[in-house]
């Protein structure tokens, strides 16, 4: 039978929560046990694939072609897994199941309410999701803050399938902040005190309580806490800043986290070892050198917007024992003062990852053209990919007036357009060309160098690419497409031949790089700019 571990949050949100979820199944995959994991977001969106990234971050895609949320990042990378559509649980598709069943009378007359029908579909899904793989733990995250009037019926629902499964089965794990007044020094209580409150007045009492504070815990916290919420002192853990997110698992692993888990679940260890882990964090602890990546968007306020490209950055540098630092460009700035693209001279190299819309394109175009005539090592990603081309097609084959009909839509040289099959497409939700897609690498390319294979699988979120009546065009100047899909129909990497490395991927390599196993295309890159210096 499938054990559940649900992970709350409390105080605000922002937490790391994500993190806690994700590091939890790594601890308990270390022991042995084979672990699941999804996530609860009590949105009305069905997804978050038509968010603002300032609102949510970035979004995450799957391997199956699903838009989810960015703690999908988290749980793939920590645990070295491909999570899937049927591990997101959002309050849009449970009100649609719902109201679809009601539609097709499946209720038999009865008066449709959120008790007992929205949590009973809540509880449907999850077990639906322990039934996939049959994990020996299944850890479900509830996004957002307890007490969010929106993540109320979700956690009845859960409060139910403990009453269902029982304790020993069911475990609740609370992350909370515990923050210290700069004023005083004190590790302040209170707030915890306030969220475990908000559980327990709804029949939900937390088992384990994680603190997110800057340092560890002091054991008149912990007595205090585990006073006041009711949970023994060897239940309270601290969750206390480190240098490097990748840490996290081994200091809760040493308080004893796991075991307390195990025990709690009546479950036995198979093993016990993170001696691959602990390796890990102790090489990134140690890097011998530094290379300086300019990150060109136009959402850099906000850095989980493009937190799977800062760490994807990281993996790369960690495999080249190189800290990686990254200079935030916001490319609003270059299109609106275009000689600040001359900062960009102090960077080993230049990267410009997805996006959408006009507003800061042309500050991202400067910055490709910086790189390109600089001898500056560049990688574009998706939008990245289709202004290297829009840049190319204006500045060498001197297509004046050349853009994407994206941005343009009566551009004199439409050399990016929107995807044949996505003109008739009315619905925005989840219809862009999604998930992985099987490449083909030409042989004697930098592609097939990076890759060293001539097929690769990565990750695809668009809707427009390379107009093949350019393609001649671009090739006739140098550039090369070295490699295609869907039968050689779509181009999906360029290169320039010649330049140190200039490389750009229609598809997100970010999203299949491992801690322990970078992409390819970024450690390349890194590589590259690490050689500049």
């Amino acid at each position: 039978m499938t054990k559940y571990v649900i992970i709350t949050g409390g105080v605000l949100s922002g937490l790391g929560k994500g993190v806690t979820t994700a590091v939890l199944g790594l601890i308990l995959k270390s022991r042995g046990l084979s672990v699941d994991i999804c996530k609860i977001d009590p949105y009305l969106n069905v997804d978050p694939g038509l968010m603002n990234p300032y609102q949510h971050g970035e979004v995450w895609v799957t391997k199956d072609g699903y838009e989810a949320d960015l703690d999908f990042g988290h749980y793939e990378r920590f645990l070295d897994i491909e999570l899937g559509r049927d591990h997101n649980i959002t309050t849009g598709r449970i009100y649609l199941e719902v109201l679809e069943k009601e539609r097709k009378g499946e209720y038999l007359g009865q008066t449709v309410q959120v008790i007992p029908h929205i949590t009973d579909e809540v509880k449907r899904q999850i077990q639906e999701i322990a039934r996939i793989n049959h994990p020996d733990v299944l850890l479900v995250e509830i996004g957002g803050t307890t007490g969010d009037i929106e993540g109320m019926p979700f956690l009845e629902a859960l409060r139910q399938l403990r009453m269902e499964n029982g304790r020993e089965n069911v475990l609740f794990v609370h992350v909370t902040l515990v923050p210290t007044l700069d004023v005083v020094g004190e590790q302040k209580t209170k707030p915890t005190q306030h969220s475990v409150k908000e559980l327990r007045a709804i029949g939900i009492q937390p088992d384990i309580i994680v603190c997110r504070t800057t340092t560890p815990l002091l054991p008149e916290t912990k007595a205090k806490l585990s006073l006041f919420c009711d949970v023994g002192k060897l239940d309270v853990f601290s969750n206390h800043d480190v240098e490097s997110v990748y840490e996290v698992p081994l200091i809760l692993d040493e308080q004893g986290l796991g075991d307390n888990i195990l025990g709690k679940l009546n479950l036995r260890e198979k093993g016990h070892d993170l001696k691959e882990w602990r390796r890990f964090v102790k090489r990134i602890k140690s890097l011998k050198g530094e290379v300086k990546i300019a990150v060109v968007g136009k959402y850099t306020d906000l850095k989980d917007s493009y937190i799977s490209i800062a760490e994807a950055l990281k993996h790369a540098g960690y495999a080249l024992n190189h800290a990686v630092q990254i200079k935030w460009v916001e490319s609003i700035d270059l299109e609106d003062d275009p000689g600040k693209v001359e900062l960009l001279g102090d960077v080993d190299g230049i990267l410009v990852p997805g996006g959408f819309g006009v507003r800061g394109s042309e500050g991202k175009i400067l910055a490709i053209r910086y790189a390109r005539e600089h001898g500056i090592p560049y990688l574009g990603i998706c939008f990245g990919f289709q202004l290297a081309a829009v840049e190319f097609a204006r500045n060498v084959l001197g297509l004046t007036g050349a853009n994407s009909t994206e941005l343009d839509p009566d551009t004199p040289y439409p050399v990016i357009d929107i995807l044949p099959e996505q003109k008739k497409v009315k619905q925005m939700g989840g219809t862009m060309r999604l998930g992985e897609i099987e490449l083909e690498i030409k042989e004697g390319t930098m592609a097939h160098r990076i890759y060293g294979k001539t097929r690769i699988g990565e990750r695809h979120r668009h809707r427009f690419e390379v107009n093949p009546a350019f393609i001649e065009d671009f090739e006739s100047q140098g550039m090369i497409f070295s490699a295609k899909s869907d039968g050689n129909r779509r181009m999906e990497i360029l290169e320039i031949p010649g330049h140190p490395h200039f490389i750009a991927t229609q598809f997100h390599p970010e999203f299949k790089s491992r801690p322990l196993r970078p992409s390819p295309v970024f450690h390349s890159f890194v590589k590259a700019a690490a050689e500049r210096k």
